[in-house]
């Protein structure tokens, strides 16, 4: 039996390599995609193939629309088809909105929002095909909430905007065996934030500590799984009760 085949944007690092070596152990062939880390990129990829699964890796800037869907046709060639989608990437800055460019507006949208409809659209025609399929964005805590963010407002409106794709996307894709589900990560130590800041947050979240990759993973793998057939359109926060 072939292995499922996953495609991971932002998989290169964080918590993208840790879904993505997360299924290699689970027996899936995994392809990621990164823009610039090209040593990450090559590590990551020696170690999904030391756990005994196919790996490849592509440099691709999936804020281009052709970009993404060349992206799609790349991996369905050399694997013949993507049975989950697993959408991670999604930088951030921190600016007053009254300081924020139209260019840095637009970036956030570009690398956060869209690129989740150009790959859901590119990979789902053959899901709906072979009559299952899973699709996973991850948005930020709070997202649901609507709360003013003076200082990180065009990421998160972007992200508030996937939350609406998922659950439009799980509607359209529901009769044909495929789920779209959100994760909402909050503080999570994936090795990109400096740990004396992690550790000043870690009083004012509701658990009392900051969340691991682990944390994001063991989400991730409960909606890539056959037992979340019927789990579609929801949101699952992931992040110590921060947000809510």
């Amino acid at each position: 039996m072939e292995p499922r085949v996953a495609l991971i944007t932002g998989g290169a690092r964080g918590i993208g390599r840790a879904i993505g070596l997360d299924l290699a152990r689970a027996g899936w062939a995994v392809a990621f995609c990164y823009r610039t880390s090209a040593d990450a990129a090559a590590e990551t990829r020696a170690a999904i193939e030391a756990a005994g699964a196919r790996a490849l890796a592509v440099q691709a800037d999936v804020s281009d629309p052709g970009v993404a869907e060349g992206l799609v046709r790349q991996v369905e060639t050399a694997w013949g088809r993507i049975d989950a989608l697993v959408n991670c990437a999604g930088p951030y800055h921190r600016v007053d909105i009254l300081k924020e460019t139209p260019a840095g507006w637009r970036e956030m949208f570009d690398n956060n929002l869209h690129p989740v409809f150009y790959l859901a659209r590119a990979v789902g025609p053959g899901m709906v095909v072979r009559k299952w399929g899973r699709i996973v964005a991850f948005a930020m805590a709070s997202a649901d909430q609507l709360t003013a963010q003076p200082n990180v407002t065009a990421h998160y409106i972007a992200k508030a905007g996937i939350l609406v794709l998922v659950r439009s996307l799980a509607r359209v894709l529901a009769p044909h065996g495929v789920t779209v589900n959100a994760i909402s990560p909050g503080f999570i130590d994936s090795g990109s934030a400096p740990k004396s800041e992690l550790d000043a947050m870690a009083p004012r979240i509701p658990a009392g500590f900051v969340g691991s990759v682990t944390d994001a993973v063991a989400a991730a793998r409960f909606l890539l799984s056959e037992e979340a057939r019927y789990v579609t359109g929801t949101n699952i926060h992931v992040s110590g009760g921060w947000g809510i």
